[in-house]
């Protein structure tokens, strides 16, 4: 990385952009460790007041209600996940109707995939890539076991050339006649890069594949559109950039043109709610995307959602992006003048259309790196082999924030006091 003198490394740039900041009153709302610099959004949002009080709320209408909270208070549990949903809808770009808060990002893809894939003996492939996250891997390669194919032969993963990006190309070159579904990250968690999804999804549709989307590391820093891009069914978290709190409750969309598919893992609350309680052994399945629920709804899991997303429909999500965007860039700007001379590789795509919510550094060192700026109160995050994550998250990161936390790395590198800890990974990483 090569410094660059026209990049303006004062506090004061970075308190004069605080003052212009259209989103900085959010910052208050959340519960901000002191001294610390929190660069861990990516991987797990931190707390707010509003989900600590919705999370509030549910305890005491289990307290002061007992059962009756079922269908009883201001929100009653019942439909909880179905008023819900309609809100995280409008986050990525979806009809009300094609959103389900529900299960995690791992149940939802053997749901989707239970509920759309159809092999036959001629289109029995389903296409991911080598750089995805394992979870999204050990799914897919036990659903098609379960469906007695070898998924040595029917998956198929898109290589990369750099071991960082995919390109267009060569997802295009694995769109072959027998491939049934393209299964991909919205954006890839080792190196930010933004897929383009209306494009790929255009592409694979040409060919009859169905497209399918891991939004884990793009909703809520990304706006997507996915009923207009035509996107089959997407699968996400809700944790990170979303602040609905570890293992909360994950998300499902589902375009309405397969309403009509009967869930390939059927459960009580999929059925059509006016009917749920008849207890019939007829499965009436509910209208919409509710139909691909399983089991009953975790409400404390899904809870500080209700919370949370109220601040993402108030700020919108293009402000959410366009300040997601400028601190990242200030991010990697102030990286390559202050840092050029430690070997620190920015991996991440260089166009804003291309990059999600984080930078990722490649470095030799990286794993000791990260251990010391925990000792120096800034919470990174290490991806194995040697990827430094740092995400600054639009609702409660700052300008000064990013140029502090710029500065503490760079007295890490010049006073080398990464090099007292070990360079591995602790057990959780």
């Amino acid at each position: 990385l090569k410094g660059d003198m026209t990049v303006d490394t004062t506090v004061q740039f970075a308190k004069e952009m605080d003052k212009q900041d259209v989103l900085g009153v959010y910052k208050s709302e959340f519960y901000l460790p002191e001294n610390q610099l929190y660069m861990d959004g990516n991987s797990l949002g931190l707390m707010s007041k509003r989900s600590e009080k919705s999370l509030e709320k549910l305890v005491s209408s289990w307290r002061d209600r007992g059962i009756d909270g079922w269908t009883e208070g201001e929100e009653p549990w019942f439909t909880y996940p179905e008023k819900l949903s309609g809100k995280v809808a409008k986050v990525v770009g979806a009809n009300g109707n094609e959103v389900m808060v529900t299960g995690s990002i791992t149940v939802n893809i053997h749901q989707m995939l239970s509920t759309l894939f159809h092999p036959t003996p001629e289109k029995s492939v389903i296409v991911v890539d080598e750089l995805n996250f394992p979870s999204d891997i050990y799914a897919v390669a036990s659903h098609l076991r379960l469906r007695g194919l070898d998924p040595a032969v029917s998956m198929r993963k898109v290589k990369s050339e750099d071991g960082y990006t995919l390109t267009l190309d060569a997802i295009e070159e694995m769109l072959t006649d027998d491939v049934a579904i393209l299964m991909l990250p919205s954006v890839l968690y080792r190196s930010g890069q933004l897929l383009d999804l209306g494009r790929i999804t255009e592409l694979a549709h040409a060919k009859g594949i169905l497209v399918g989307f891991d939004l884990a590391h793009s909703i809520g820093a990304v706006p997507h559109q996915l009923h207009i891009d035509n996107v089959d069914f997407a699968i996400w978290c809700h944790y990170k950039y979303m602040n609905s709190g570890p293992g909360g409750s994950g998300g499902l969309y589902i375009h309405e043109r397969h309403h009509n598919e009967l869930p390939g893992l059927a459960g009580w609350f999929g059925s059509d709610k006016t009917k749920q309680f008849d207890m019939s052994h007829d499965f009436s399945k509910a209208n919409g995307a509710g139909a691909y629920q399983i089991g009953t709804p975790n409400l404390f899991s899904t809870a500080p959602l209700s919370g949370s997303v109220e601040m993402f429909e108030e700020a919108g999500m293009d402000n959410i992006r366009t300040k997601s965007l400028a601190l990242t860039q200030y991010l990697r700007d102030l990286i390559r003048v202050e840092l050029g001379s430690f070997d620190f590789v920015d991996v991440t795509p260089l166009a804003d259309e291309n990059r999600g919510g984080h930078i990722a550094l490649a470095h030799p060192e990286a794993a000791r790196i990260c251990k010391a700026l925990k000792q120096a109160n800034v919470v990174p995050d290490f991806r194995a082999p040697d990827i430094i994550r740092l995400a600054p998250i639009s609702f409660y990161s700052s300008f000064e924030d990013v140029w502090e936390m710029v500065q503490r790395l760079k007295t890490v590198m010049v006073e080398e006091s990464f090099k007292t800890f070990s360079n591995e990974r602790n057990v959780v990483a």
